[in-house]
């Protein structure tokens, strides 16, 4: 592996941040607001499958005790 000195390895490091695209103000709250709802959704969906499985164990358990 070739060593480079420290002002090429700061050039090309500044040439890599340079092609950065920074999202906009806007896409960032509106993809904070999505995240947001999908974990809201998927709570409520293992919720309510946790739900079924608990009653679905304990109607079995309560067949058999």
């Amino acid at each position: 592996m070739a060593r480079i000195n420290p002002f090429e390895f700061i050039q090309q490091v500044r040439f890599e941040v340079s092609k950065i695209v920074w999202p906009a103000r806007r896409e960032v709250f509106v993809t904070t607001v999505m995240v947001f709802i999908m974990a809201a959704i998927t709570a409520a969906f293992f919720a309510v499958v946790d739900i079924i499985i608990r009653n679905g164990i304990q109607g079995i358990l309560g067949i058999f005790a």
